[in-house]
């Protein structure tokens, strides 16, 4: 095997017993690192600090990823201009926020045959947070609701 010793100098290749002699002269433990070369790398290092800072490299990697939340605006079709107004600023907050915002159209009764006074209704939210979000998903008719998903620029 190649042996690499405890400060990453190359102590050349020898029979496994004699890695294991020079390990246990220095008090540390001897690692197989590349299982598949050939022949195979051991380096001699404290396993048990090893492991710890692999935990605590995942620990931190952890910490820095962010689950990102799809949150809901609905809205109908014959909202008010304040209603509007309201979806829209709820909706640049959860953008703002890191989250995808999933705008749903409900219809109720009739207002299905106007599907394209929804798909203007979505448009026009899209505008209002273009400057934060782009669509990831057109507006879509699902039954009877509408929906688009709009996800936040990087």
């Amino acid at each position: 095997m190649r042996l690499v010793g405890a400060d990453g100098q190359q102590l050349g290749i020898m029979p496994t017993r004699e890695a294991l002699r020079i390990a246990q002269e220095h008090g540390m433990d001897l690692v197989e690192v590349a299982p598949n070369a050939r022949p195979p790398v051991c380096r001699i290092m404290d396993f048990g600090k090893y492991k710890y800072v692999q935990s605590k490299r995942e620990r931190e990697a952890r910490k820095k990823q962010r689950v990102i939340n799809v949150k809901e605006v609905k809205m109908r079709l014959n909202i008010e201009e304040h209603d509007f107004q309201v979806k829209t600023r709820n909706a640049i907050r959860f953008l703002e926020k890191g989250d995808k915002v999933k705008v749903t159209i409900m219809f109720r009764g009739r207002e299905i045959a106007h599907s394209q006074l929804g798909i203007e209704l979505c448009q026009r939210l899209a505008e209002q947070v273009s400057h934060l979000a782009s669509i990831e998903k057109p507006p879509k008719v699902e039954g009877r609701n509408m929906t688009m998903i709009l996800a936040p620029k990087a």
